[in-house]
Parts: C-alpha cells; sequence; structure tokens
C-alpha cells in the first residue's frame, strides 16, 4: 500500500542548478557517471567521500541547546535512526511509524524545515522483534539529483525502492527474503549508473547492484547466512575504486559496476556494523562478535593483515585523518591510532555509550551519545583536546549530518512516557 502526501512542492533555483550540472557531467573513462554535488550538500550515508568528512571550509556552531543556535526544528512521525541527507533545499530521511505500521520517506525544505511531502511506500507487516535499540527505519537514504533512495526491512524481505524529488515512486524491487535477528541498518549507495545494496542475513543474503533508473538487478552476489549491518563503501584504493565489504567473517572487494569478486581474506568477525574507511593503501575494518577486533587490512589483494588489535569499535564508524585514525568506543572512549602501525597516540574516556558515527569537520571531531551529548575534540595524535560538549534532547541514534554550516541532528525528546523525534537545523545566530 502506498500513499502520498504533498504540499506545493515545488522544484527551487538550487535544486535545478544541482540537476543541470549533474545532466552535463561528462562520463568517466570506467563509464561510471560522475556527479557535482555542491559542497553543501550530504547526498548519502557517511557524506559525499563515504568516510565520514564534512566539508573542512564550513563554520557549524560549537555551542546549542534546544534554544540557542537554532535555526528551525521540526516534529518527526514515527521513529528511526537513519540519517537526514541534502540535497539542494532539500532535507530527506525515513521514518516508521509502528502504530499505523507504515514505513515512509519524508521530504523537508532545507531553510524552514517544513514538511514538503510524505511518501508511504510500506504498510502493515511490520516485525518489531530483534534488538531494543533497533528501529525498522534505521537506513539512510541516498540520492543522485534526480532520485532519492529508500531500503526497509518489510513483511519478511529487504526493498529498495526509488522515488522522483516531488515523491513519486519510481520503481520498487525486492532484494532478497530476510531473517530478522537485530535489525536491517544497510544504507544503500550511488556509484554510477548503479544503487548498491547489501542484505546480510541468516537466510538468502545478498549484496547487488540496480540500475538506478528502472530498479533491475544487474549483478547480485550470495552472501553467507549470518546476521551482519555493514553497508556497502566504495573507497579509491590501492589504485582503482572498490566496494568493500565486511562482515560474516569475511573481508571481500567487489569492482562495483560488475559485481565481480576481486579478492576476499578471512579477517572479520560475524557481525560488524561500521563502514570501512582507508588510507589509500590500507582499509581499516572493525567488529564486535563474537569477538571485538580493529583490523588494518591491505588492499592490494595480498591478504595481508597489517595490524590488529581488540578495541570494540563495533557500532560507531571510524575517521581517518592525515595519517591517524580516531574513534569512539561503544562505551565512551575516544582514542587515536597511528594508521600505519597501530601505534596508540592517546585516548580519553567520554561519557555515555555511542551509537552515532562521528563526524569530521576540518580538525574538529563531533561525537554524540545516545543521550544526545555531543564531545567536540580536535583531530590531533598529540593529546585529547577538549573543544566543547552539548546536549540535545534525551536520545539520539542517528549520526549527524552537517553541511552548510548548519548540523541536522534527528533525535528523541522523552517526556511522561511519551517518545517524540525531532529533526533540528542548528547554525550560528547570525
Amino acid at each position: 500500500m502506498r500513499r502520498l502526501i504533498t504540499a506545493g512542492v515545488m522544484a527551487t533555483a538550487g535544486l535545478m542548478a544541482c540537476l543541470s550540472g549533474l545532466a552535463n557531467e561528462p562520463q568517466s573513462k570506467a563509464g561510471q557517471e560522475t556527479f557535482q554535488f555542491a559542497k553543501d550538500d550530504w547526498p548519502w550515508w557517511r557524506g559525499p567521500h563515504r568516510n565520514g568528512e564534512a566539508a573542512a571550509d564550513q563554520s557549524p556552531p560549537l555551542i546549542w541547546s534546544d534554544t540557542k543556535n537554532v535555526v528551525w526544528k521540526v516534529e518527526i512521525p514515527g521513529k528511526g535512526h537513519g540519517s537526514p541527507i541534502l540535497v539542494g533545499d532539500r532535507v530527506f530521511l525515513l521514518t516508521a511509524e509502528h502504530d499505523s505500521e507504515y514505513q515512509s520517506v519524508l521530504c523537508h525544505d532545507r531553510k524552514s524545515g517544513k514538511q514538503l511531502w510524505k511518501t508511504e511506500l510500506h504498510q502493515g507487516g511490520l516485525n518489531l522483534k530483534g534488538n531494543t535499540k533497533s528501529t525498522l527505519a534505521n537506513s539512510t537514504m541516498a540520492c543522485d539529483g534526480e532520485r532519492v533512495f529508500a531500503t526497509f526491512l518489510h513483511d519478511g524481505a529487504i526493498y529498495a525502492s526509488a522515488l522522483d524529488l516531488e515523491g513519486k515512486q519510481l520503481w520498487q524491487t525486492k532484494i532478497t527474503d530476510y531473517i530478522l535477528h537485530q535489525g536491517f541498518g544497510s544504507s544503500p549507495t550511488v556509484y554510477g549508473p548503479l544503487l548498491i545494496v547489501s542484505a546480510d542475513n541468516k537466510g538468502s543474503g545478498a549484496i547487488a547492484g540496480l540500475d538506478r533508473k528502472t530498479g533491475e538487478i544487474v549483478w547480485k552476489q550470495g552472501r553467507p547466512k549470518l546476521p551482519n549491518y555493514t553497508s556497502p563503501i566504495i573507497l579509491h584504493v590501492a589504485g582503482k575504486d572498490q566496494l568493500i565489504f565486511s562482515g560474516c567473517n569475511l573481508v571481500t572487494s567487489f569492482e562495483p559496476l560488475t559485481g565481480e569478486k576481486l579478492w576476499e581474506i578471512k579477517g572479520s568477525t560475524e557481525e560488524c556494523v561500521t563502514s570501512t574507511v582507508t588510507d589509500g593503501q590500507l582499509i581499516y575494518t572493525s567488529g564486535g562478535y563474537p569477538r571485538n577486533h580493529l583490523s588494518a587490512i591491505r588492499a592490494d589483494g595480498s591478504g595481508e593483515t597489517a595490524w590488529e588489535n581488540g578495541s570494540r569499535v563495533y557500532v560507531p564508524s571510524i575517521l581517518h585523518k592525515d595519517g591517524y585514525l580516531y574513534a569512539v568506543l561503544d562505551a565512551g572512549v575516544a582514542i587515536c591510532w597511528k594508521s600505519d602501525t597501530g601505534e596508540e597516540k592517546w585516548k580519553q574516556r567520554i561519557e555515555g555509550t555511542f551509537s552515532a558515527s562521528p563526524v569530521l569537520v576540518g580538525d574538529k571531531i563531533f561525537a554524540t551519545n545516545e543521550t544526545g551529548t555531543t564531545y567536540i575534540f580536535k583531530a590531533t595524535p598529540e593529546g585529547f583536546e577538549d573543544l566543547g560538549e552539548n546536549k540535545l534532547e534525551d536520545e539520539a541514534f542517528a549520526t549527524p549530518t552537517i553541511c552548510g554550516d548548519r548540523i541536522y541532528f534527528r533525535v528523541a525528546s522523552l517526556k511522561q512516557g511519551h517518545r517524540q523525534e525531532l529533526l533540528y537545523c542548528l547554525g550560528e545566530d547570525k
């Protein structure tokens, strides 16, 4: 069942300029369509470079509250842990309304926060079991400038859907049946003509490349029958673009346009959540079940592990900057390692449990715990340098999106037994 709710939607000049840039962008040598997103856009999970790094030349606020430096805030129906994405003048995110059993895409105006439209993609068939922290809208969307893409676990299967920018559903494709364990949290990504989607689970796990215009499956690879929660990440590493995927006790590299398996090694744990990052030669994977691990693996197909340790970087993804890795352990420890050797440079206890991934802006790291407190500290190997601490509402599982001098937070207020999600846009008072 699907229903579209609109509110006078019009494409603005900013968005049309973005689309014009896309239309005129030439093909690369590999046949990959490239995209000229504005530097103020955040088109998919972990941002334009897929590594949690925001544009360095921006000035998001360092101080905020529910009243200070708030550009706007709006209530969000339902529940979800997916981060907002931003393209042109619009904000997109997923939600699941457990009472009515709707799974929907929301679109808001970037300047005012006003809801422009809501498209309900699925109704009924929601399985509310699994990890109590999980939701039925954990994924972050992706956008190619012309379409937005959503992935949902619905009625025992994973579906990918495409909508145009007015909220009209263009296609919907079943990826695979799905046996629920803890939840579904993999986010889709765009690469050239494809939308790449993963769905590891105890049944018929799969990773697939879909034609993003039609939803047709172009390639599909089966996966081990094990639960896993990582998202497909494309990195330029060891001289070429590779689709890196960890979990199910494996680290695997695919050619992203064809799905050809380039190399695969044993080396991860069974269940992983974090998204892989790279320094250009090594890739860094981590997991938390049945053991904790962080590994630095050569991405040239040699199978060599450069170093490994037993840190529990299970849910929040890692950052890399200038030869160093920065992470927040799930249990609330900020830590820095030398990326080529694994040498620990420093670690610092910070309060709380962390599910959201840290975001890097220039030399500043923003890390948000599950109770809505964000710690800001410097990305330097010299030692932990505290730059600030701010709290927003009562609960935060979604990774904040930082672009255009603004921070977009998906949080929840817990008052008198009622949970209400909110979307905040924070910026310096002008």
